[in-house]
């Protein structure tokens, strides 16, 4: 039986998801994106719950694409897949927080930015390194760049390079930035207060503020799943992300 890798647990309205997938560092397998659909949708049922947590086990949030899989099956219905998994967070009826500690790059960041609050810890790493495999970050694309103000989106977009939680505040990319040992106290401080809110009023005011980032994805979500499938399946990518797995591997 294959073990799960994203759990669930509620407690005080809160529902928690945790992305627990060591072998592959959180990445966006098609087994993770199922599981994670599928607790999404769960809280979204639940009555007894107010405010969704996404969080990680271990030091990485998200390492992007599975790019084993990436490889092999290719990522049309991948690609796809993420573009409905961000419109479903920010589709949700109920606000959705993320916690980031440790590293999240490409695709997770996607996440991170369909979220309606994100807490991170100020030395949390963040990287958009799709530029450095001969990929673009489309498909996510739809999220960070409607958060990111244009400067900061062209720098990290372009330039691929690591920054910090700190600098992702000032960018727009989260919402706040926290010392590492003040991250738990502060998401639990920010679930408390979203908890206060009455289930309409929390439906009905996040439909107003992501309006405009829903008919975002709706309109250019198809073409950006299309344009990342392509990326992925021509050979620039497809030698630039066998040579990472082999650096990986040595």
């Amino acid at each position: 039986m294959t073990d799960e890798l994203v759990h669930y647990a509620v407690a005080d309205a809160v529902a928690t998801i945790t992305l627990d997938s060591p072998h592959n560092r959180n990445a966006l397998s098609q087994q993770l994106v199922t599981e994670l659909f599928e607790r999404l949708e769960r809280a979204n049922a639940e009555d007894t719950v107010k405010v969704v947590l996404v969080r990680q086990a271990g030091k990485v949030f998200c390492s992007g694409a599975d790019l084993s899989e990436a490889t092999t099956i290719g990522m049309e219905e991948g690609a796809r897949r993420i573009v409905a998994l961000q419109r479903l967070i920010a589709t949700l009826d109920k606000p959705v927080v993320t916690r980031v500690a440790g590293a999240v790059r490409a695709g997770g960041i996607g996440i991170v930015a369909a979220s309606d609050v994100a807490i991170s810890a100020d030395d949390a790493s963040y990287a958009l390194t799709e530029v450095k495999l001969g990929l673009a970050a489309a498909i996510i694309s739809l999220t960070v760049h409607a958060r990111m103000n244009p400067r900061a989106a062209a720098l990290t977009t372009l330039g691929g390079e690591v920054f910090t939680g700190a600098q992702a505040a000032t960018y727009g990319l989260v919402t706040r930035a926290v010392p590492a040992d003040g991250l738990d106290d502060a998401v639990a401080t920010v679930c408390a207060q979203l908890a206060t809110g009455t289930a309409q009023g929390l439906r009905e005011s996040k439909r107003i503020l992501n309006a405009d980032l829903v008919r975002r994805i709706d309109a250019l979500g198809g073409d950006m799943a299309a344009l990342s499938a392509r990326l992925f399946a021509s050979d620039e990518a497809r030698e630039a992300m066998t040579a990472f797995l082999n650096r990986k591997q040595s």
